[in-house]
């Protein structure tokens, strides 16, 4: 059954992730005269990749996340993490001006204060951290960033983690007190109700895209189906974006764009440890990071980590990795094998053949035991009890593999692919992904609607929305300690 007229609409945003949710309410608020139509194939917002069980949350600022600073040469690059921090500010801006404007409320129910630490141990990792340490604190950015090989002082920061520890290794931290934990499912929820009463947008949940053809006009032909009636209907839009997660890139394939081949994708999956032991709950509010193993994707570095998630703190560990062949956690068994096109296959063997400690990390995750994943939560919690623990699926990524000076390597970080006149985009990556969400949408913007993102209209409004547009807070610290201290204030942090 098919609904014959046409919907007409200026952009289709597929997926009702925090990707889509961020960049909807951002053209809306450039133009506020847009038509909207937002698509999701679940049967609610942010039920995939944006959802908490399903998401890190540590609000990607590079403050404890060892994997941000290689070090190269025996020198500590934090250019990342620079990056990744000045980006999450922004964040931490647009979302002080929906609270503002009243467009989202209650901003304790998706960000809360929690510590930022970074734990190693071993004499050649503290040497590691101490240089890291003296890298950043140079930079404005991280200039409240504290360090210590003092174990009493660990305690005080985070007692869990020397609590029956030997004390004949050496241990060092890092601890940035202004660290978030950020539930994006929560964020992207309201994000979504919102854009719901807004006139001239639309929300079609149980609705998939199973095709979309780029006309004669330039235009785009959307077509969708309504997975509980099966009425299928064709949405004809100036613009569309794909933000349907690991999803993503078999859209991208069904586009055509040339700027998508030699793209393909490495699905995954991800597994917690949560604590059943309200009193240990309560005894951790931090969260630490630690260094990764060899060959583990960035979504893999080990973290015992304080959430709040409905209103309710947990603790996690994890996550562990394992191999899945869904690009989704609601997916198919068989998307792996349905992205394989001509331009990306040898691409994917190519990059395959250059990362075997990727498969062999992998292989021993999925094989990994329940003793073993305690034993290693005993790295960081070295009296952890196996009852006080159980194991829950988290979510599922799809690494970027793409053709680079004539090879196929693997990416770990978030890219935007979009066609040459703009009308079509997509996003595939991971890390850090959603603590960056509002940068990649600007950066999107200006490649998509780049005449509208230079006119004067558009620019003013950029710097409304994030007052510090267009300037690197690490070169402006007095701007830096203006848009934390407003940002602090707005999100109710008590930082």
């Amino acid at each position: 059954m098919s609904s014959k007229q046409p919907i007409e609409t200026d952009i289709v945003l597929i997926g009702a992730g925090i990707m889509s949710a961020t960049l909807g309410l951002l053209l809306k608020e450039l133009n506020p005269a847009y038509r909207i139509e937002i698509v999701e194939r679940l049967d609610a917002a942010a039920t995939e990749s944006s959802e908490a069980w399903n998401n890190a949350g540590t609000g990607h600022a590079a403050f404890c996340e060892l994997n941000y600073t290689p070090e190269k040469n025996g020198q500590i690059d934090i250019t990342k993490a620079l990056n990744i921090c000045q980006q999450f500010e922004e964040s931490r801006q647009f979302w002080s001006y929906l609270v503002n404007k009243n467009i989202i409320d209650n901003p304790k129910s998706f960000v809360n204060n929690v510590p930022h630490l970074s734990f190693v141990w071993g004499e050649n990792n503290v040497k590691f951290l101490k240089n890291r340490f003296e890298a950043l604190k140079k930079a404005p950015l991280f200039d409240e960033m504290e360090y210590t090989e003092d174990s009493e002082t660990i305690k005080t920061w985070a007692p869990l983690l020397m609590r029956s520890r030997k004390n004949n290794t050496p241990v060092a931290a890092t601890k940035m007190h202004r660290g978030t934990d950020v539930n994006y499912g929560e964020l992207t929820r309201k994000m979504i109700a919102h854009q719901t009463n807004q006139n001239g947008v639309n929300v079609s949940f149980k609705t998939e895209v199973y095709d979309l053809k780029r006309q004669t006009d330039g235009k785009w032909k959307v077509l969708v189906k309504d997975l509980t009636t099966g009425t299928k209907r064709t949405i004809i839009s100036n613009f569309v974006f794909i933000g349907a997660g690991g999803g993503s890139i078999l859209l991208l394939e069904k586009s055509g764009i040339p700027e998508a081949k030699g793209y393909g994708g490495f699905p995954v999956s991800g597994q917690w440890l949560v604590c059943t032991n309200e009193d240990l709950v309560n005894q951790h509010q931090a969260k630490v990071y630690g260094k990764a193993s060899v060959g583990a994707p960035p979504m893999s570095v080990p973290h015992l980590d304080t959430r709040y998630i409905n209103g309710k703190k947990a603790l996690l560990f994890g996550p562990y990795a394992g191999f899945s062949t869904k690009f989704l956690k609601t997916g198919s068994y068989l998307d792996l094998l349905k992205s394989l096109t001509c331009s990306n296959l040898k691409p994917m063997i190519q990059a395959g053949l250059s990362n075997i400690d990727l498969t062999k990390y992998l292989i021993g995750e999925v094989l990994q035991s329940d003793d073993k994943r305690i034993e290693s939560l005993r790295d960081y919690l070295p009296d952890a009890k196996k009852n006080e623990w159980k194991l829950e699926i988290a979510g599922q990524r799809v690494q970027v593999i793409k053709k680079k000076d004539g090879k196929g390597v693997l990416e770990f970080g978030t890219e935007v692919i979009n066609s040459a006149d703009g009308s079509l985009a997509a996003l595939l990556g991971a890390s850090p992904g959603a603590s960056t969400t509002v940068s990649i949408m600007l950066n999107l913007i200006k490649r998509c609607f780049p005449e509208q993102y230079a006119s004067a209209e558009w620019q003013a409004k950029f710097k409304e929305m994030i007052p510090s547009f267009g300037k690197a807070l690490n070169e402006h610290p007095e701007l830096l300690k203006q848009v934390r201290t407003e940002t602090s204030k707005t999100l109710q942090l008590g930082e």
